[in-house]
């Protein structure tokens, strides 16, 4: 499910947002070496709304589903509630998860575990270097 709604963007600001420290780092890391900057990082959905909502810039924010605190469709929802223009990718194992987001208005959905191919076609599909 991709949803291209927005200009394609550039210099663009990335968040991953992800309790599991190891899909975390792979995602930040590849997504670093993918547009060749600087990838936001955060272990929890609550930890990431403080940073947006204390004025933290953002385009594209990828997300797990199943986190403390504040899982992924609560920050999709907040997220999109604020700034319907922010890009929204929520990720999961459970293939459940790929019908609820796009309801709630996720832009692209990944299956974990997902290739770093995968990643990358979605990213790009919004992102000029």
């Amino acid at each position: 499910m991709l949803s291209r709604r927005y200009a394609i963007l550039e210099n663009v600001k990335i968040m991953v947002v992800d309790d599991d420290s190891g899909i975390r780092n792979f995602t930040v890391n590849a997504l670093t070496y993918c547009v060749n900057r600087k990838v936001l990082s955060f272990p929890d959905g609550a930890a990431a709304w403080d940073y947006i909502a204390e004025g933290g810039e953002v385009d594209i924010v990828i997300s797990d589903v199943d986190m403390p605190e504040m899982n992924g469709f609560e920050l999709l929802e907040k997220i999109k509630a604020k700034w319907a223009d922010k890009i929204f990718i929520l990720m999961s194992g459970q293939e459940t998860h790929a019908q609820k987001s796009e309801t709630l208005g996720a832009d692209a959905f990944l299956d974990k575990p997902f290739s770093i191919n995968d990643l990358f076609k979605i990213v790009q599909f919004y992102v000029v270097d």
